[in-house]
């Protein structure tokens, strides 16, 4: 798992056949003091996501390929939206 900052969506007219009706997002992976950790990161939303916002995100291949399907390419997703008020 790791913290990260929505940058904002990406959009593809050409891509993956599981990447089809998938919103995808730019996060930037950040420390927990909010130092950037890495390059930017393509990476699936189904929690609403938008820009600007804290993220959790992981690159567990298992998750990502039961929601998109086994032969997936993709590696990252969110999996929750951290409180704000902590």
């Amino acid at each position: 798992m790791q913290l990260g900052l929505v940058l904002g969506s990406a959009t593809a007219t050409i891509k993956h056949p599981s990447f089809e009706g998938q919103r995808m997002l730019v996060v930037q992976p950040v420390t927990a003091s909010g130092q950037d950790d890495g390059e930017p990161v393509l990476v699936f939303d189904r929690l609403g996501a938008g820009r600007g916002q804290q993220v959790i995100i992981t690159s567990d291949g298992a998750l990502l390929q039961s929601q998109l399907g086994r032969n997936t390419p993709g590696r990252w997703s969110v999996l929750a939206l951290p409180d704000e008020g902590q």
